[in-house]
């Protein structure tokens, strides 16, 4: 390498300046969010660790069954009958969609397309 001294300093000013996002964003993410949950509420559909990485598979599969499939019956969990809706079951508990949905969701930089068919709950 003819030019060693002023390629090898290059590509270390050069890995450097691409790697800033890195270095400067290193430690900042912050905690993960805990959402509010329902006081009154003991039970979910599944449990808590289940239900926080499966929602949106979960949703999707009634989504099919109640839409594309036409049923709508319902189903029991611990003696307890529930329906296959986003509505009437899981913000009949969770009824504050900016205090439960919402904080996660923002914090994972996902936006869910629930509300594009569905009524956002007042608040």
């Amino acid at each position: 390498m003819y030019d060693s001294g002023k390629i090898i300093p290059g590509l270390i000013i050069f890995v450097l300046i691409i790697t800033i996002p890195i270095w400067y964003n290193r430690g900042t993410a912050g905690s993960v969010p805990k959402p509010v949950l329902p006081k009154d509420a003991k039970t979910c559909v599944l449990p808590a660790a289940e239900i926080r990485a499966e929602h949106m598979k979960l949703l999707n599969v009634w989504r099919d069954d109640v839409l594309r499939d036409g049923k709508r019956e319902t189903f029991e969990l611990e003696g307890k009958q529930y329906q296959k809706s986003l509505m009437l079951t899981c913000m009949k508990c969770h009824t504050s969609k900016k205090q439960f949905c919402d904080t996660c969701h923002t914090y994972a930089s996902v936006t869910p397309y629930c509300w594009d068919c569905h009524l956002a709950p007042v608040e």
